[in-house]
C-alpha cells in the first residue's frame, strides 16, 4: 500500500526554518519541498505552507507573522459577504504570493519528473471564511443564504483562472475545501450553498486540465460524500475525523475514484510505533479488496519525527490490501 503524507509546514522543519520564513521566500520554499521529497519519496508533491491563505491574501487579506514555528493565518476579516461580489477575479500572474508558489511548483516538477506535483488551490467557502471571518460567514448562511451562495459562485472565476495558469506552467492541481465540511455546514446547507460553486469550479478545472481534479475536504465528510462525487472528482479523502467505515461502504463500488484513507496525524507525530502500526492495520481492514486506495495523513505537524513517517511508509509498502 502506498503512503501519501501531506507535507506543508512540516517541510520547513526539514530545512530548520520556520513556516513563516519558508512561506515568504521562493528559494526556501523550493528547498523545503525538495528536501521533503528526497526524504519521503511521496507523491504528489504539493508545495505549500499556509495553503488556505494564498487566495485570501491575494484578495487583500492581512497575514501576520506568527511567533516561533506557528503557521501564518489571516488575522481579521477584510469585508462582508456581500462585498465578495465586488471583488475582481484573481490574476494568478500578479496577485499576492500566487505567482511565487506556481513558479516553485513548476521548478519542482522540472527537478522531479518521476513524481506528480500538484499546486494547492482553495475552495470558495474556505476563501470566503478567511475574508469575511468564519463566524460572520456562518451567520450569513442562516440570515442570507442566497447571498452566500452568490458570493461563493462569484469566486469561481478566479479559481478557474488560477488553474489555467497552473496548467500553463506544466503543473497539476489539488483542490482543498475543508472549511465547508459538516458540522460547520449541515449536509443540506452544503448541497444548497456550496455544491453549485464547487461543481462549477471542479468541472471548469477538469476542462482546463483535461482530467478530474482531486477534491480534498477534511472533517466529517461521510454525510456529504454523495454530493462531493457529483462534482466529477476522481480523488477523495476519507479523513480520520469521519466514520471511515461508513465512508468506505458508500464509495466501495466507485472504483474509478481513488480514496486516500487518513491515519491519525497526531498519532504519527507523537507515536509510539505500536499505536501507529495498529492504526495502519485498522485502515487495512477497512479497504482490503478495494482497488484504487492509498494510506494518507492529514497535514503533518511541523515537529513530526521523520522516522515515524518513514517507518510507516516501509510498513505500508509491505501490505497487500488487494486480497
Amino acid at each position: 500500500m502506498e503512503l501519501s503524507p501531506s507535507v506543508y509546514e512540516h517541510a520547513a522543519a526539514l530545512i530548520n526554518r520556520t513556516p513563516w520564513e519558508v512561506s515568504r521566500d521562493p528559494e526556501l520554499l523550493y528547498l523545503a519541498h525538495a528536501e521533503a521529497y528526497r526524504v519521503y519519496q511521496h507523491t504528489p508533491i504539493m508545495p505549500g505552507i499556509d495553503i488556505y491563505n494564498l487566495e485570501a491574501e491575494a484578495y487583500g487579506g492581512a497575514i501576520e507573522k506568527p511567533g516561533g514555528v506557528g503557521i501564518p493565518a489571516v488575522t481579521k476579516p477584510l469585508c462582508g459577504t456581500a462585498d465578495l461580489l465586488r471583488l475582481p477575479p484573481l490574476n494568478p500572474r500578479r496577485d499576492g504570493r500566487i505567482p511565487m508558489f506556481i513558479a516553485v511548483a513548476a521548478r519542482l516538477a522540472r527537478e522531479f519528473p518521476q513524481t506528480q506535483v500538484r499546486m494547492p488551490v482553495s475552495g470558495p467557502f474556505s476563501i470566503a471564511s478567511n475574508l469575511v471571518g468564519f463566524q460572520n460567514l456562518l451567520l450569513d448562511t442562516i440570515g442570507d443564504p442566497d447571498g452566500v451562495a452568490a458570493a461563493l459562485m462569484h469566486l469561481a472565476a478566479g479559481q478557474i483562472a488560477f488553474a489555467e495558469e497552473i496548467k500553463a506552467q506544466g503543473v497539476d492541481v489539488a483542490f482543498f475545501e475543508s472549511a465547508a465540511c459538516p458540522p460547520l455546514l449541515s449536509p443540506a446547507q452544503f448541497r444548497r450553498l456550496e455544491l453549485p460553486a464547487l461543481k462549477a469550479i471542479l468541472e471548469g478545472m477538469a476542462r482546463v486540465l483535461g482530467h478530474p481534479v482531486p477534491c480534498i475536504i477534511g472533517g466529517d465528510t461521510t454525510p456529504i460524500l454523495e454530493a462531493m462525487l457529483e462534482t466529477g472528482t476522481g480523488y477523495v479523502v476519507a479523513p480520520y475525523e469521519t466514520d471511515q467505515a461508513a465512508f468506505m461502504r458508500k464509495i466501495w463500488d466507485r472504483t474509478d475514484v481513488r480514496v486516500r484513507v487518513n491515519s491519525d496525524v497526531e498519532l504519527i507525530s507523537r507515536g509510539p510505533w505500536e499505536a501507529i502500526r495498529a492504526d495502519a492495520d485498522r485502515i487495512l481492514a477497512l479497504v482490503r479488496g478495494r482497488p484504487n486506495v492509498c494510506l494518507g495523513t492529514g497535514a503533518l505537524p511541523y515537529e513530526t519525527p521523520p522516522e515515524n513517517v518513514l517507518r510507516l511508509r516501509e510498513y505500508a509498502a509491505g501490505i497487500d490490501y488487494r486480497s
